[in-house]
């Protein structure tokens, strides 16, 4: 669906440019993305790689494992569908603390393991569950300590100081998680009232 929005959004450009006599606009800022998209990537593909590198050293040492055993308590109280000590919790953790550090790339993977993990549970495969619903809202809210896709795009543009952003979006982030997570449960309360 989203590749069909996009798509009618360049022909529409393309026919009203052609229309309005702006052939030359398309031509020039089709040049100019090209080499913005370019310089973009080649300065924040250090900083994610770098980052990447980090995750896997933590992955690696067991670090990740620890961090994940330290919230896996907290994910038991938001997920008690989940069974003790379930491949998932562990999934749906090592996801969120790889989405701290801002790398959603690289959480992607896990994420999919862990919601093919949760419809192994999932007596009814054509319906979410109710731990799908609250995996996809607190992976969708993301909470991020470090947002380093921001501090690349800040770094790329010459910022003076691009690790400012770290508390607001911290606490912005921080916010939505809990916004989303009160919001899932008073629907989950009203599906559960409805079911009885």
């Amino acid at each position: 669906m989203i590749n069909k929005i996009w798509a009618s959004f360049i022909i529409i450009g393309i026919t009203y440019s052609i229309i309005s006599g702006n052939i030359e606009t398309i031509s020039t800022e089709i040049i100019k993305s090209s080499e913005t998209s370019l310089t973009m990537i080649t300065k924040i593909f250090p900083v994610m790689a770098l980052w990447l590198g980090i995750m896997k050293i933590a992955q690696t040492s067991g670090l990740l494992k620890k961090i994940s055993t330290i919230l896996s308590p907290i994910m038991t109280k938001i997920f008690p569908e989940i069974p003790k000590n379930h491949e998932s919790i562990s999934l749906i953790t090592s996801n969120v603390v790889i989405n701290m550090f801002g790398l959603g790339n690289a959480a992607t993977p896990i994420g999919l393991k862990a919601m093919k993990s949760l419809q192994e549970l999932n007596k009814n495969k054509n319906q979410a569950t109710r731990s799908m619903i609250t995996f996809l809202v607190l992976n969708t809210t993301g909470l991020t300590l470090i947002p380093t896709t921001i501090i690349s795009i800040k770094m790329m543009y010459n910022s003076s100081n691009p690790t400012e952003i770290v508390l607001p979006c911290f606490i912005a982030s921080l916010s939505s998680t809990i916004g989303g997570l009160i919001i899932d449960r008073i629907y989950a309360r009203k599906e559960m009232k409805k079911c009885k």
